[in-house]
C-alpha cells in the first residue's frame, strides 16, 4: 500500500470523485471544500457510480489550506476560473519534493502553476469523465473516468514516462481508475481540445446536448471543422493530430450517452465559464505561432458575450 498523501483542491464532480476513490482504496486523502464544508465534515462523501455506489462516512475535510497537512501529491481539481487563487492555495499544502497534479481542462495551465511552486514537479492529467455534483458532498458518476498523465517540462518539451508519473498512476489504478501515461503533455492537451472546443462551445451557444449536435447535419459539420482547426493549432507547435483521431472522436461522441457538457452546466447554473483556458489560450498560442484559427475565434467571442451576460 502506498504511503503517499493526497490533497484535493476542489471537491466537486471531478475532485470529489477521484479523491473518494483514492480514499476508498486506503490512501490518506485531504479535501479542501468551500460551500460543502459543513456537510462533508459531518457526514462525509457519497458517490453514486455506474461502477458501484459507496459512502465515505468520514473524510479529512478543511475549509482553509493553512489547516491542511503538507501532502506528497496536490490535485488541482478546481475550475480554471478559480486559478487566480492558486498562488495562495498551493504553497502551504505541497511538500518541497512534492507533485502538483493538474486535473483541469484547457491549455498552458501547467506553465502558470510551475511558476507558483518553483522546485515542485508538475504533472498534467486529462480526465475523460462524465460526473456531476448533485448535492452537498454527493457525486453522481455517469460514465468513463480514465486519466491520461504526462509530466510538464519548461516549453512543454516531452519528458517521457517518469517514475513519479508511474507511482501516481499506480495509486489511481489501485483505486480502480484506468490510467494512460503519455510522453508529450502538449500533444495530449491539444488532443483533448479536439473534443472540448467544439462540444463545450457549441453546447452553450446553441443550447444543445452532444447527441443533438451530432444528429443535425449542419452542426455535425461545424463540429468537424472546429476539430480540424484545433489540429491546425497543434500543428503550429509541431504536434500532429491525425485525421483518424478526429474520426474516432466523432464516432465516440455519437455512441456516448446524451451529455450536457461541463461548460453548459456552468452556463445553466450562472457560473463563470472556462472560456480563457479552453478557447483563449489555444487561440493566443496559435496566433503567437502565426496561425489564425478563425472558427475557434468566432466561438470564443460569442462565449465571452454569453459568459458576461449569463452572470
Amino acid at each position: 500500500m502506498s504511503d503517499r498523501t493526497y490533497a484535493i483542491l476542489g471537491t466537486g464532480a471531478l475532485g470529489g470523485f477521484y479523491g473518494a476513490k483514492l480514499q476508498k482504496a486506503g490512501l490518506d486523502v485531504h479535501f479542501l471544500l468551500k460551500s460543502d464544508y459543513e456537510q462533508v465534515s459531518k457526514y462525509g462523501l457519497v458517490v453514486e457510480s455506474k461502477d458501484g455506489d459507496f459512502t465515505l462516512p468520514q473524510v479529512h475535510a478543511y475549509d482553509d489550506v493553512e489547516k491542511m497537512p503538507q501532502c506528497d501529491v496536490v490535485v488541482v481539481a478546481l475550475k480554471t476560473t478559480q486559478n487566480h487563487l492558486l498562488p495562495k492555495l498551493l504553497p502551504p499544502v505541497v511538500k518541497n519534493d512534492g507533485v502538483v497534479l493538474v486535473l483541469q481542462n484547457g491549455l498552458a495551465i501547467e506553465e502558470d502553476i510551475a511558476q507558483i511552486v518553483g522546485n515542485v514537479r508538475v504533472i498534467g492529467g486529462l480526465c475523460f469523465l462524465c460526473s456531476n455534483k448533485v448535492g452537498p458532498g454527493k457525486i453522481h458518476h455517469l460514465d468513463y473516468g480514465h486519466i491520461t498523465l504526462s509530466e510538464y517540462a519548461p516549453n512543454y518539451s516531452p519528458m517521457g514516462n517518469t517514475d513519479r508519473m508511474q507511482q501516481i498512476a499506480n495509486d489511481f489504478t489501485n483505486a480502480g481508475i484506468q490510467m494512460e501515461l503519455v510522453e508529450d503533455l502538449l500533444l495530449a492537451r491539444w488532443k483533448k481540445l479536439v473534443w472540448n472546443i467544439p462540444y463545450n462551445g457549441l453546447s452553450v451557444i446553441l443550447n444543445a446536448t452532444t447527441d443533438e449536435l451530432m444528429a443535425d447535419t449542419y452542426t455535425r459539420k461545424l463540429v468537424e471543422e472546429l476539430m480540424y482547426e484545433v489540429a491546425a493549432g497543434a500543428k503550429s507547435y509541431g504536434r500532429i493530430i491525425p485525421d483518424s483521431f478526429i474520426s474516432t472522436m466523432l464516432d465516440y461522441t455519437v455512441k456516448m450517452k446524451p451529455y450536457r457538457t461541463s461548460m453548459k452546466i456552468d452556463y445553466d447554473e450562472h457560473r463563470p465559464l472556462e472560456v480563457e483556458a479552453i478557447f483563449g489560450n489555444p487561440l493566443r498560442k496559435a496566433q503567437a505561432a502565426g496561425v489564425n484559427l478563425s472558427q475557434i475565434s468566432c466561438v470564443y467571442h460569442q462565449l465571452k458575450f454569453l459568459d458576461a451576460r449569463g452572470r
